[in-house]
């Protein structure tokens, strides 16, 4: 299985969050042998580069009142033109749920009605509990969970470790279901 996590960061902290997820996945023994992980910065690769991969995870941030992060806002034209067809895709996303509780993840939320018209399978919803924010465009329609990973690496930096593992292994056990 080829894996794609494709990433825009403006403070490091989302290309963080890649590196780590790489570095877990290459080490899960329930992925296939000859299985590869291979990070791009959306800021120095195209998305085009989505065609290559079997499971595609995307990070972005979420900036100042819900705005996208830099990288993906200057490609968001070409978001919803990719070819998605048949692919996996998992998405996490970056908030300050205390300094930006109206907004938090709410790029998360975007990234993910951009792709929603895509004929792709969507794995890595994340319940929202064990966060504290007013309102989030990140949100399922019901409200019950997030549509991707939530992280905050302002106020929750001690969870994003732990959140990471559970959410990779919620991943594994849906590519499981799937097979």
């Amino acid at each position: 299985m080829n894996i794609g996590i494709f990433y825009g960061s403006t403070t490091c902290y989302t290309e963080m969050v890649a590196e780590k997820i790489q570095a877990m996945l290459a080490l899960e023994p329930s992925l296939p042998d000859g299985s590869s992980v291979t990070l791009h910065n959306i800021k120095q690769q195209p998305l085009s580069l989505v065609s290559q991969y079997d499971l595609l995870i995307f990070g972005i941030s979420t900036w100042d009142f819900g705005e996208l992060q830099e990288d993906w806002e200057a490609h968001w034209d070409q978001v919803s033109t990719l070819d998605l067809s048949g692919k996996l895709v998992a998405i996490y996303g970056m908030g300050d749920q205390i300094g930006y509780s109206e907004w938090f993840v709410d790029a998360l939320g975007m990234l993910h009605g951009a792709i929603a018209s895509q004929p792709c399978i969507r794995l890595g919803f994340w319940p929202n509990q064990g966060y504290d924010f007013t309102a989030s465009k990140g949100l399922t329609e019901d409200g019950n969970a997030f549509v991707g990973l939530a992280l905050d690496e302002e106020n929750q930096y001690d969870q994003t470790d732990e959140r990471l593992g559970q959410w990779l292994n919620q991943l594994m056990d849906e590519l499981v279901n799937l097979a």
